[in-house]
Formats: C-alpha cells, sequence, structure tokens
C-alpha cells in the first residue's frame, strides 16, 4: 500500500458513504501498518482518498498509541476556541503550514464494529479528526493555508543536532 502524493487528483475526491465495514478490515489493518512506518513526521492519521480510495473512512492515532478506524464520520459541531497547528501531510511531505482550527469538535461515525458513536474531542484529537475529514470532503491542509493566508514551510534540510531547518514559502 503507497499513500498517494499531492498534486494526484484522487486526494480531491468527495467520498461516498461505506455500506460494508467487513470488507475494509484488511485495508484498515494495511493503513495502520504503512502509517506507523512514517516518522517524520511521524503518521497520525490517514484517510481513504490518501491510498486511493474513494469510502468515507480514515484511521487516527489516539492518546494511547493505538490506532482507531472512523467510517461515515460527521462533524455536528465545532467549538468557537481555536488554536493554529503547525500541520503537516502524508500526502504532502516535506511543507508545513500554520493553520487555525477548533480545538473542541463534536463529532458522530461509526465504529470498526460497526456501532454508532457520538464523542466530543479535544485537542490534538480534534485537531487530527478534522484532517483527516477535510481529506474525505477533497480539501487538504494547504487550502486551509491559502484561505487563512497563513504561512507555508518547507523543510530545506538538517541541522548539525539532526533537527528539520525550515524556509518560508511565499504563497
Amino acid at each position: 500500500m503507497e499513500v498517494v502524493k499531492a498534486p494526484d487528483p484522487r486526494l480531491r475526491v468527495k467520498t461516498k458513504p461505506v455500506k460494508k465495514i467487513v470488507p475494509l478490515l484488511k485495508t484498515i489493518k494495511e493503513m495502520v501498518k504503512v502509517t506507523k512506518t512514517f516518522t517524520d513526521p511521524e503518521g497520525v492519521g490517514l484517510a481513504s482518498t490518501q491510498i486511493g480510495e474513494s469510502e468515507q473512512y480514515f484511521i487516527m492515532k489516539q492518546g494511547d498509541g493505538s490506532f482507531s478506524a472512523v467510517f461515515n464520520p460527521k462533524i455536528l459541531s465545532r467549538g468557537k476556541r481555536t488554536k493554529v497547528f503547525f500541520e503537516g501531510c502524508l500526502s504532502i511531505p516535506d511543507y508545513y503550514g500554520q493553520v487555525t482550527r477548533p480545538t473542541i469538535v463534536t463529532v458522530s461515525y461509526v465504529d470498526i464494529e460497526g456501532k454508532p458513536t457520538k464523542q466530543t474531542l479535544r485537542g490534538v484529537a480534534a485537531w487530527i479528526f478534522q484532517h483527516e475529514y477535510d481529506h474525505l470532503q477533497g480539501k487538504l491542509f494547504m487550502d486551509h493555508v491559502m484561505e487563512q493566508k497563513s504561512r507555508l514551510f518547507k523543510v530545506v534540510g538538517k541541522d548539525r543536532t539532526g533537527g528539520e531547518m525550515f524556509e518560508e514559502v511565499a504563497l
């Protein structure tokens, strides 16, 4: 399984609802395996469009390091408080941008056992959910950077300690 890279048009597909979860279980396991191979940046989520699929599902890393699968997600409400996140994407290697997102979202989805779930996510979990949900709408973090007239950076190398060096990219 390979991660689709921009500007591949499959990243711009608006997905359709998942009808049956069981046929996707093997794909979900593969997605987790592939996502775990990304360490710089760390893979914290992967959406179906990023593997060339067009159904509404993604995986996201939990606070304990495990991954959960999310099918047919919806964002029911977004909190008023926002935060600027330094976002990257496995489909857009070496680019990062400042994206303002709500810090709290109330969501609904179907879990891997087929159970409808509703929960309120905060902080990093809210950020990951929103980022992956955007993928299912054909939207990338770069779109937010442009809309918000934010800042975009490109990795240009490593410093002597092995840390990444960034250069701002003009929009």
